[in-house]
């Protein structure tokens, strides 16, 4: 049984569009008597988990809304649970409150480099717990949705980490389309083992990084920011295309107000947004204007693209001698002589039927 499957079967068993379900970390839980009676007389649903081995299952299992962790226990510590946590794509977007004793610069540090969202110290104060909690709640559910209404409308999203590509969140849509346009599809925790990430494609990366440099070089220069290029990736006559929408805490896209300064741009994350366009509908216009078979609209189109014979067998799987005989039934079906006549010809109906259709 999947973790998905699990988390739905915990979905039905609670109302959770009236109840926060909150998973506390803690090897001692007795210590946190007065914080778990505050939570159920919030009314938080609340789980236990004593270790960290049981406290992933039940993250993976309950899919939790915020997760309170303590850090330091014996075995697997807080701090390599939180890393975990964040390497499943399935959790990773889960706010993470870190409950520790200790307060020196570089146990706060190495908590928000595990993926803690806060922290808190003890000895728990339960009110500043709940402050705290509904702040983050509130964001996470803010996200959450902002995500899923694009999904809905074709906009698929991402979270990448610039600094070395992992990839924070990804909605459903996003995991589908990165799948069907790498050839090695981004890996999830779960599927590369324990506390191995999910990492951006290397071309994904590499713009990312180029984008966020656009933004940082603005910046510097004192300049009004611009929307960086876009990225382009096709497949056939459909394309998936990535844009830059905004570092994540930032309030506006890039370079409106929310915005850092810096070489934090570099190392951030970064919301991407997908969406995958097709022209095939142009294609089956091509069919029926001209008369043409669907392979010789196939080459039509290419021609239109401006392909060469040699690039439009290498798309469509066959030989350059097969796309030349196509492109002389087309050339008499279309009664031009050149390939130029019927890209120009084919370009000026289909314009009239897509008139935002860029050649």
């Amino acid at each position: 049984m999947t973790s998905e499957t699990l988390a739905s079967d915990f979905d039905r068993g609670f109302n959770r569009s009236h109840s926060d379900v909150v998973l506390i970390v803690d090897d001692v839980p007795d210590n946190l008597s007065l914080l778990h009676d505050a939570l159920d007389e919030s009314g938080c649903t609340v789980l236990l988990a004593l270790d960290g081995a049981s406290a992933l299952q039940r993250a993976a299992q309950a899919r939790p809304d915020i997760v309170l962790l303590d850090a330091m226990m014996p075995g697997m510590d807080g701090f390599e649970v939180a890393r975990r946590l964040k390497a499943d794509a399935g959790t990773a977007h889960i706010p993470i409150i870190f409950m520790t004793g200790l307060t020196e610069t570089e146990h706060l540090v190495a908590a928000f480099e595990a993926g803690g969202t806060d922290y808190v110290t003890k000895p728990i104060r339960p009110k500043e717990v709940l402050a705290r909690m509904q702040v983050h709640l509130q964001n996470a559910r803010e996200r959450r949705q902002a995500r899923s209404a694009l999904d809905a409308f074709g906009y698929a999203s991402i979270t990448v980490r610039a600094s070395d590509g992992r990839l924070m969140w990804q909605t459903p849509l996003a995991r589908d389309l990165l799948r069907r346009y790498y050839a090695e599809p981004a890996q999830t925790g779960s599927q590369a083992g324990p506390g191995a990430a999910a990492h951006a494609p290397d071309a994904l990366l590499a713009w990312l990084r180029r984008s966020a440099a656009h933004v940082r070089g603005a910046l510097a220069r004192g300049e009004p920011l611009a929307e960086p290029p876009r990225l382009h990736v096709e497949q056939g006559a459909r394309r998936l295309t990535f844009r830059l929408h905004q570092r994540s805490g930032d309030e506006g896209a890039p370079g409106t107000e929310g915005s850092h300064e810096g070489a934090a741009y570099d190392d951030g994350e970064w919301l991407l947004i997908m969406r995958e366009d097709s022209d095939e509908a142009l294609i089956e216009a091509l069919t029926v204007s001209f008369r043409l078979t669907a392979r010789e609209a196939e080459v039509l189109y290419w021609v239109i693209k401006g392909k060469i014979n040699r690039d439009i067998a290498e798309i469509l799987g066959s030989s350059p001698a097969t796309v030349k005989k196509h492109l002389e039934r087309i050339l008499s079906k279309l009664g031009v002589e050149t390939r130029t006549a019927a890209a120009a010809l084919a370009m000026n109906r289909v314009r009239q039927l897509h008139p935002q259709f860029e050649g």
